[in-house]
């Protein structure tokens, strides 16, 4: 049995949480917001964000960060990723030398166009930082419907930890080196669902989708592979497994909202609307700040740019990638 903090009470922390909880794990969870440990510690559900999943008699909540860090085997950080940088800063003081931090966010930061475990590196120097990404919705893991998920580390021994404290007959984990591709994949995802719940809302069917997954990965192993990741990751499950799900799923706060801007919305009027962190708009932007610095082309993430903050019609944006100049898909392939 292992000892974790849980650091972050939203849909994600909780549902890791009814998880280890359930691998038999001593999990103590916390959150900066007061009425949300409240919440929890009486009525053991996350009411307004993943209503339906009760946690355990032996879980605790906490508003102190100390209680949550200090002791704890490893701490998982949860928090949505506009957020990560100021909380890895309140971890750095009571974080232990090598204590394991498992990033769970996903997402790049604006300004600097970091990953999440980079800044999370910067702000807190003396962590074992890793990743966990996959195809993986709060909505189901906190039911305990099955699916696989990816852990990257920088060493296999922490790698293989995580994955043992994770694993359970729903939740099946593997392992990976290839940190940076495991969370390009993973942020640059949220774009390219927003562009197909974009075109859900404009009325496309399911040509228009699988069109957009299959050119959308194309887009994200293109940039992923040019900043070092490795081809195989962006095909696995931080990738197309990912990928799939959150273009197609209702779960996905991203695909809500391009629906929504696909009907008209405002971007901001969207997120309101969803209620959530829509990751997607804030990597949006630092997509395009990597494809200028890596000299990549994006034409889909581009275009979901000009959307979300030039007021570009959808429909004119679809316009425009259809009519492109013409390509060959596979570029280094030969003619006979």
């Amino acid at each position: 049995m292992a000892k974790i903090g849980m650091i972050g009470a939203g849909s994600w922390g909780t549902a890791l949480t009814w998880l280890l909880s359930n691998n038999g794990h001593e999990v103590t969870v916390w959150s900066a917001l007061a009425d949300e440990i409240e919440m929890l510690k009486k009525d053991r559900e996350q009411k307004s964000k993943l209503p339906g999943v009760i946690l355990q008699d032996s879980v605790k909540f906490t508003t102190v960060l100390k209680e949550a860090v200090e002791g704890m085997d490893l701490l998982v950080l949860a928090v949505p990723s506009p957020f990560t940088r100021s909380t890895a800063h309140q971890l750095k003081d009571v974080t232990a030398k090598d204590q394991i931090i498992v990033n769970v966010a996903k997402g790049i930061e604006e300004k600097t166009l970091m990953t999440l475990s980079q800044i999370i590196e910067e702000e807190v120097p003396q962590a074992d930082v890793a990743v966990l990404s996959g195809p993986s919705h709060a909505e189901e893991v906190g039911k305990g419907i099955p699916t696989t998920i990816v852990v990257g580390a920088k060493t296999k021994k922490t790698a293989e930890l995580i994955q043992n404290t994770f694993m359970s007959p729903v939740f099946r984990v593997y392992t990976s080196p290839d940190v940076l591709g495991i969370e390009l994949g993973a942020a640059l995802k949220n774009v390219v669902a927003l562009a197909a719940g974009i075109a859900d809302g404009l009325g496309y069917g399911d040509n228009t989708k699988a069109a957009l997954i299959t050119r959308g990965i194309a887009e994200i192993a293109r940039l992923g592979t040019a900043m070092g990741g490795r081809a195989e990751t962006f095909s696995g499950l931080s990738g197309i497994g990912d990928l799939i799900v959150t273009c197609a799923s209702m779960h996905s706060r991203n695909r809500r909202a391009g629906i929504l801007i696909g009907k008209g919305y405002t971007m901001e009027a969207a997120m309101n609307e969803v209620k959530m962190v829509v990751e997607g708009v804030y990597s949006a932007k630092a997509a395009m700040g990597l494809a200028q610095k890596y000299q990549i082309q994006l034409p889909i993430i581009e275009q979901v740019n000009e959307i979300l903050f030039n007021g570009k019609p959808a429909a004119d944006a679809v316009k425009d990638l259809m009519l492109r100049d013409k390509k060959i898909e596979i570029s280094d392939a030969e003619w006979t």
